[in-house]
């Protein structure tokens, strides 16, 4: 055998007989080494995340717009800038530790404080203050030792000193020895070579590549970096930036002085970077658009999920709650907006394939990200952002968008769009996630539109909208077709139990459950999940009718008892044998029920004026001897209004009218069956009295008395009530009354329950339904479009619309379009361009 190593073979057969564990150890650290860049760019934005300062700030906006644009990979000048930037912040950190700077006296009150100066820039006296950069700096050494060990530390600095050295001695021999033109020029290039300054044929170079990316890819990098070199040669002296880089330095230092000069020297290195990002030689084209909207998205979801932690007082909110109680958050509206017009602008960049505005977007975006999250977040929320732990994912999740977003502009946009992203293979998986996607309310149509805006095409919206909606449909078939391929069905054999059962019994569940719904949810919500809803005050007024109240009396806090295990057993047993009770008092646990102790003085004074205190004996044919006996005698007329007043912490319980009640008395100051001893208290309607609680349906008798007390600011009266037949027997006059509190449902769930059996059935059931008749009937019409043996060329006939669009050949695309369009118009064509081959 050829190239065979007796020694090689042993040292493979010895590895593999090594441990599985070991075997993951090697294999982790061989990850590790592999992408040990990307562990540093990790712990740069951890350590960025844990300290949230000033200091910590550079490095992250560095690995963003330097080391992650950099080809083909980030150069020697940037690590080493990482090593010593890291270095010097630890020595700053190490400095400010010490105990007599002012601002290290007080830590204990200004640690927590966002705005504190130290804390913005990183300086404040901390525990472990060190310990993130410490572990920094040793990722970075652990990177560079290997680069080292792959020899590919010292690459960039002798591809440049080569280069350079060659370009020099070319322009020599152009200039005709202009030593100190090129002197000056090659002193200026210090952080870049001459030949990125020398490359300046953006709209030539740009369309050769385009138009010959296919014999590109067939050239060595050596031809045509020989040919590019030779053509920048014949160029270089009428280029007006080298002849003011080589001719015009010494009028530039004359002028501008040295500050300009440095100035330059950061500057062009700079642009130059960013032009050959945008104008690249070769570009190895990617697409990762998919993976940077699935950041977005997940930035999306933290966003709707912990917008309290953008807000300043909205700690404790919850989204659902405040927005069935028709309230949105500032602090949500303002990140739901700003996260999707970001999206809404990376899917424009994408369909335009313009590099130069990603770039400038990317700028903008890592600026703007930065500075709002650590400067003005903190300030919103009134917390550090290494105390908010929601923000950190965030912004987490937005540097692995940064990361794409740079690979992205690194590699270049792909040439050409063709389809939605999940409609690259045809199984059960694209399918039901394709499925999905369009049932996204206004997502599908959203992407049709800017898809049409941003896309160069001779279509209406219209026809744009009914090619992409047969491009669907058709897929949707393809996939349908495919999964018919894959498991045939043999012909003349019933279906299987398995698949009756498990489809059609499900489908026989989902339409029972939908049906049946709205009562079983009603039901469990107040027995299962609901919650007791306490009476906060309880309220009785008796008014004569047409006449002032006679009689107002209020109960709160110590006055509401509730009935332990022992009073609620009695209380149910005082009720065996009565079948309509017991029902009753099956909904009602001993929580439920709320005993009220109202005194039996009234609270207010009755005033009423000489003529209508005669008018209340007027009906009575012998004038009474007493007022008391001639208001009681009043009482005995159809006229009583007596009102009770259920206050719940869930609502406000409406009071309980008793118009029209007949009744007789047997004395004086007596009055039968007129007071309601039990008291419903619904969450959703008016409180009412129970009757099954009542003997014989009878309401509990009172016996009232008027109290006069003449002094020397004159005569005062009020009314005295007092229940007959209490089951808590006392001695001074007082009223019992029993409160049975319907349970609530919880907040969270409210919004449903809210519209009630009724409301349910008339919002979800009925909108449900029609959905589902829809699939049920109608099918006759689609059978032409539906049934489709083979949907091969009409998909093929969808994809060439979308690559000639892409290519530019828009009149083409009228011509397919036109085609595909006849081929729904024609239901004999249709039937041959789908049957089976």
């Amino acid at each position: 055998r050829m190239f065979h190593d007796d020694e090689l073979e042993e040292s493979e057969k010895f590895y593999v007989g090594q441990p599985r564990v070991l075997l993951l150890i090697y294999a982790l650290y061989n990850t590790l080494v592999a992408r040990s860049e990307m562990v540093c760019y990790f712990v740069i934005i951890l350590n960025h995340m844990i300290s949230a300062s000033m200091i910590t700030l550079v490095l992250p906006i560095l690995i963003f717009l330097w080391a992650m644009l950099s080809v083909p990979r980030p150069s020697k000048r940037f690590w080493m800038t990482a090593i010593v930037y890291t270095e010097v912040a630890i020595v700053i950190k190490y400095f400010f530790q010490f105990g007599f700077f002012p601002w290290n006296k007080y830590v204990d009150y200004t640690k927590d404080k966002p705005y504190h100066p130290p804390n913005i820039i990183g300086i404040e006296k901390k525990e472990g203050y060190v310990h993130y950069d410490l572990v920094q700096l040793l990722a970075l050494f652990f990177h560079r030792s290997i680069l080292k060990c792959h020899g590919l530390w010292d690459e960039d600095e002798k591809g440049d000193s080569s280069s350079n050295k060659e370009d020099t001695d070319d322009e020599l021999s152009l200039t005709g020895g202009r030593r100190d033109s090129s002197a000056s020029l090659k002193s200026v290039n210090l952080a870049a070579s001459v030949e990125s300054i020398h490359v300046h044929f953006p709209e030539q170079q740009t369309a050769i590549r385009r138009k010959s990316s296919s014999s590109i890819s067939q050239l060595s990098h050596r031809s045509s970096f020989s040919s590019h070199r030779s053509k920048r040669e014949t160029l270089i002296i009428s280029h007006p930036a080298i002849l003011f880089f080589s001719e015009s330095y010494s009028v530039v230092k004359s002028h501008c002085g040295l500050y300009c000069f440095r100035t330059l020297q950061v500057y062009v290195p700079i642009r130059q970077f960013f032009y050959n990002l945008i104008h690249p030689d070769y570009s190895a084209v990617t697409d990762v658009y998919v993976l940077m909207f699935l950041a977005d998205t997940v930035d999306f979801i933290i966003i709707v999920f912990g917008f309290w932690a953008f807000g300043k007082h909205s700690a404790a909110a919850d989204i659902t709650s405040s927005l069935s109680e028709d309230q949105v958050p500032e602090a949500f509206l303002v990140m739901v907006l700003i996260q999707f017009g970001t999206m809404v602008v990376d899917r424009a960049l994408y369909l335009k394939k313009t590099v130069m505005g990603k770039v400038i977007f990317q700028v903008i975006l890592v600026f703007g990200i930065h500075f709002w999250m650590f400067f003005i977040l903190p300030g919103v929320t009134e917390r550090k952002f290494s105390q908010n732990t929601v923000a950190q994912l965030w912004y987490f999740v937005k540097c692995v968008y940064f990361g794409l977003s740079a690979y992205q502009i690194r590699c270049g946009y792909p040439t050409r769009v063709l389809g939605n992203f999940l409609t690259k293979s045809y199984n059960y998986v694209n399918l039901f996630l394709f499925q999905g996607f369009r049932l996204v309310p206004f997502l599908t149509e959203l992407r049709a539109v800017m898809d049409w805006v941003w896309t160069d095409t001779t279509l209406s919206l219209s026809s744009w909208i009914c090619v992409e909606d047969i491009y669907a449909h058709i897929f949707i078939l393809k996939c349908w077709r495919e999964s018919e391929k894959r498991y045939p069905q043999p012909r003349g054999q019933k279906k299987k139990k398995v698949v009756k059962y498990g489809m059609g019994g499900m489908i026989i569940v989902l339409l029972i459950c939908i049906v049946w719904f709205p009562l079983l949810f009603m039901s469990l919500i107040k027995s299962v999940a609901g919650i007791t809803n306490k009476p906060l005050d309880v309220s009785i007024t008796i008014t004569l009718g047409g006449y002032q109240p006679i009689f107002t009396m209020s109960a709160q806090q110590s006055q509401l008892k509730d009935l332990n295990q022992t009073g609620f057993s009695a209380f149910l047993g005082s009720y065996r044998g009565n079948t309509a009770a017991l029902q009753f008092l099956e909904g009602y646990g001993k929580e439920d029920i709320t005993l009220a102790d109202l005194e039996g003085n009234s609270n207010s004074l009755w005033t009423i004026s000489p003529p209508r205190a005669a008018s209340l004996s007027c009906c009575i044919p012998t004038p009474p001897q007493d007022m008391a006996q001639g208001i009681v005698q009043k009482l005995l007329l159809p006229q009583l209004c007596s009102a009770a007043g259920v206050k719940t912490g869930g609502r406000h319980g409406g009071p309980i009218s008793l118009l029209g009640t007949c009744f007789c008395w047997a004395e004086v100051g007596t009055l039968e069956t007129v007071y309601p001893y039990y008291i419903k208290a619904p969450s959703d309607s008016l409180a009412k009295p129970i009757k099954q609680l009542l003997t014989d349906c009878r309401w509990e008798n009172i016996t009232v008395s008027l109290v006069k007390n003449v002094s020397d600011e004159g005569v005062r009266e009020w009314w005295v009530l007092n229940q007959l037949g209490k089951r808590y027997k006392t001695s001074e006059e007082s009223l019992e009354l029993f409160i049975f509190s319907d349970k609530v449902s919880p907040p969270s769930l409210g919004f449903l329950a809210g519209y009630g059996i009724m409301g349910l059935y008339a919002s979800v059931v009925l909108v449900i339904g029609k959905f589902v008749r829809e699939f049920f009937s109608g099918i006759s019409h689609s059978i032409m479009f539906e049934e489709l043996p083979n949907v091969d060329r009409i998909l093929k006939l969808c994809t060439d619309i979308f690559l000639v669009r892409e290519t530019g050949e828009l009149e083409l695309e009228e011509d397919l379009y036109a085609k595909l369009i006849f081929l729904y118009r024609s239901p004999e064509t249709m039937i041959k361009w789908t049957r089976e081959k």
